[in-house]
C-alpha cells in the first residue's frame, strides 16, 4: 500500500492578511510580465515547487508582522477616552517620545523640560550638640503625653502633624498617633495608619520624639488639659508657658485646632525637625504609595510629564470671591451660592471680583492655564497629568486644555478597571495618589496656591529643585485681558516675567514667616558655600 504524502499547512494570522493590499496580494499571486526570460523561469520554477511558494509567503507573512510590531504602541491602561477626547488625540505622538530626550517634534532642543539650577544645594539636617542632648532625656521621659485632633483635607493633616511632633518636642512629652478628624464635607474615616506608614513615622522619629500608638495604660484615667483653639503664631515659649505646668500635673494634653498656628519662624534646629517630619518620616502607606507610583509610571513610560494641579472646583470659586469665566450662566450660579452663603468668602471681602482678579487672587482658570503653558513653550505633544477634584463646569471647563494639549489625563484616566475602586469613597486616598504623581513629575504647576502646591513646592526643592512653574499672576493678568501684543511678543513678555519663577532656590530669609516646609533652604539644605554649622 502506497504511503499517502504529508502536506503541512503555514498558518498565517488574519491581522497580516487584512494589512495587504489586494495589489499586493495580486502581485503574489500572478507572475509579473517581464521580458526578462530568467524572470520567466525563475516565477514558473517557483509554482511548480509549493515548498517554495508556501516559505516564500511565510518569509512575507513574517516580515510584516514583525513590522506591525515594532509600530505597536506600549500596552499602557490609559482611557480610551480621557477627559472627553477621542482616542485618536489621547494616543502619545512620535513627538512625545522626542521630548524625553529635551528634543522638539522638530528636531530642535525643548527648553521647557529643562530644569533650574540647584545651586549645589542638598538636604542638610544635622542638629545641634545641645538639641541631641536633650533628645536623650525626651524620649527617655513616660510621664507627658500629647494628644492632637488634625482637621480638614490630607495635605492640611500633613500640616498639622509637622506641627503636633514639633510641639510635643517643645512640651518633652510622647506624641500619641495623630487622630485624623472625620470630613465633615467627604466623610473621609480613614485612620493615621491608613494613609501613612505608621512604623516608619515612629523609625525616623525615634531620636526626636517619641511616638506612640495610644495612651498607656498609667495615662487613660488622667483628664486632660484640652485646647480647641490655639493662637495664630505661637512660639515655643509661649507654648511651654501656657502647657508645661498644667501637662506635668495631668500627664495628658489633648489640642484640637492646629492648623497654622504653630510660629513659622522657629530655632533652627526645630525647623530642622520640621524637615525631618514632611520629607522623611511621613511617608504614605504601602496601598497608597505602590499605586500612586504605578500611575507615575506609566506617565513616564513615553517620556516626561508635566503635572498641573488645577483648582477650578465649584467651592474655590465661591470661598475665593472669583468667578470661573465659562459663561454667565456659570458666573451666575456662582454669584447666587456665594450671596446664601457670605461666610464662605475667605478674604477681602470688600473687594469686587475684577479687582481680585488684578491682584491676582483669583485661580486660573483653563483658557488662562493654556496660554500660560503655551508661553512658556509647552510642546503640543506634552504629556499633562492633572490633579485636583471635579472643575465647576465639568468637560467644558477643561476645553481650551484639552484641544491644545490633547495627551491629558487625570488618575481615573491611567488606572486599570477596578485599581481605584477601593480608594474610590475616601478622598484623603485619593488626595494621596495625586500628590504622589506630581511629586514625581519633570514639571509642577499649581493653578492656584494651596496647601497641596506649597508641599510639593517645597518637595521638589527639598529633592534637588526640580522644576516648579510659580504662575505670577498679578504681573501677568493684565496681559491676558487686555493684550493688543502680537502672539510672539506676547509669549516673550510671558517668559519674562516667569524668568525666576521656575523652582530655583530661595531663601527664606526673603521670606519672612513663611514655612521652612516650604522653602528648606537655608535652614533644612547646604550647598559648599554654606556655613559649617550647616553641614552635615
Amino acid at each position: 500500500m502506497a504511503k499517502s504524502k504529508k502536506v503541512s499547512y503555514i498558518s498565517v494570522p488574519s491581522q497580516i492578511i487584512n494589512s495587504l493590499s489586494s495589489s499586493s496580494l495580486q502581485s503574489l499571486l500572478v507572475s509579473p510580465k517581464k521580458s526578462s526570460r530568467s524572470s520567466s523561469k525563475f516565477f514558473s520554477f517557483l509554482f511548480k515547487n509549493p515548498r517554495l511558494w508556501f516559505l516564500a509567503f511565510f518569509l512575507f507573512g513574517f516580515i510584516a508582522m514583525l513590522k506591525m510590531g515594532f509600530n505597536l504602541e506600549p500596552l499602557i491602561p490609559f482611557s480610551p477616552n480621557p477627559c472627553g477626547i477621542t482616542q485618536s488625540q489621547g494616543m502619545v505622538s512620535a513627538g512625545s517620545l522626542s521630548s524625553h530626550l529635551g528634543v522638539k517634534e522638530d528636531g530642535e532642543k525643548s527648553e521647557f523640560w529643562e530644569q533650574p539650577d540647584g545651586l549645589g544645594y542638598r538636604p542638610c539636617l544635622e542638629f545641634s550638640k545641645e538639641y541631641k542632648q536633650t533628645s536623650l532625656e525626651i524620649v527617655k521621659d513616660r510621664t507627658k503625653y500629647l494628644m492632637v485632633v488634625v482637621s480638614g483635607g490630607m495635605n492640611q493633616q500633613r500640616n498639622q502633624i509637622v506641627d503636633a511632633v514639633v510641639i510635643a518636642r517643645i512640651l518633652g512629652a510622647a506624641l500619641v498617633v495623630p487622630i485624623l478628624q472625620v470630613n465633615v464635607i467627604w466623610g473621609d474615616e480613614s485612620e493615621f495608619s491608613d494613609i501613612f506608614d505608621m512604623e516608619h513615622f515612629k523609625r525616623v522619629l525615634a531620636n526626636e520624639v517619641r511616638i506612640v500608638s495610644s495612651l498607656p495604660s498609667t495615662h487613660l484615667m488622667s483628664r486632660p488639659v484640652e485646647e480647641k483653639r490655639t493662637p495664630l503664631h505661637v512660639s515655643p515659649q509661649w507654648i511651654r508657658a501656657r502647657y508645661l505646668k498644667r501637662l506635668r500635673r495631668e500627664g495628658v494634653l489633648l489640642l484640637r485646632g492646629l492648623d497654622s498656628r504653630l510660629s513659622k519662624d522657629l530655632p533652627s534646629d526645630l525647623q530642622k525637625l520640621r524637615c525631618k517630619v514632611a520629607f522623611h518620616a511621613l511617608r504614605f502607606s504601602q496601598p497608597i504609595l505602590e499605586l500612586g507610583n504605578k500611575l507615575a509610571e506609566r506617565m513616564r513610560s513615553k517620556g516626561p510629564y508635566l503635572a498641573l494641579h488645577l483648582r477650578m472646583e465649584k467651592d474655590v470659586w465661591v470661598r475665593t470671591g472669583c468667578l470661573p469665566g465659562l459663561s454667565s450662566q456659570y458666573d451666575e450660579i456662582i454669584n447666587n451660592e456665594r450671596k446664601l452663603r457670605p461666610e464662605l468668602l475667605t478674604a477681602r471681602s470688600n473687594m469686587t471680583y475684577h479687582e481680585r482678579k488684578l491682584a491676582g487672587l483669583c485661580p486660573l482658570n483653563a483658557l488662562e492655564v493654556t496660554r500660560l503653558l503655551k508661553a512658556l513653550g509647552a510642546p503640543k505633544s506634552a504629556r499633562i497629568y492633572w490633579a485636583g477634584g471635579q472643575p465647576f463646569g465639568g468637560e467644558e471647563a477643561l476645553l481650551p486644555l484639552t484641544r491644545e494639549f490633547p495627551n491629558f489625563y487625570n488618575k481615573e484616566d491611567l488606572a486599570l478597571p477596578g485599581e481605584l475602586e477601593p480608594f474610590s469613597k475616601k478622598a484623603s486616598f485619593m488626595a494621596a495618589i495625586d500628590y504622589i504623581v506630581c511629586e514625581k513629575s519633570d514639571v509642577f504647576m499649581p493653578s492656584h496656591g494651596g496647601n497641596m502646591g506649597h508641599a510639593i513646592q517645597g518637595h521638589r526643592a527639598y529633592a534637588g529643585h526640580k522644576k516648579y512653574i510659580t504662575p505670577n499672576k498679578r504681573q501677568m493678568i493684565p496681559y491676558f485681558l487686555n493684550s493688543p501684543l502680537p502672539e510672539a511678543e506676547f509669549n516673550r513678555v510671558i517668559m519674562e516675567l516667569h524668568r525666576d519663577s521656575f523652582g530655583q532656590p530661595e531663601l527664606r530669609a526673603s521670606k519672612a514667616g513663611r514655612d521652612v516646609t516650604k522653602y528648606p533652604v537655608p535652614e533644612c539644605m547646604c550647598n559648599s558655600t554654606s556655613s559649617t554649622h550647616s553641614m552635615l
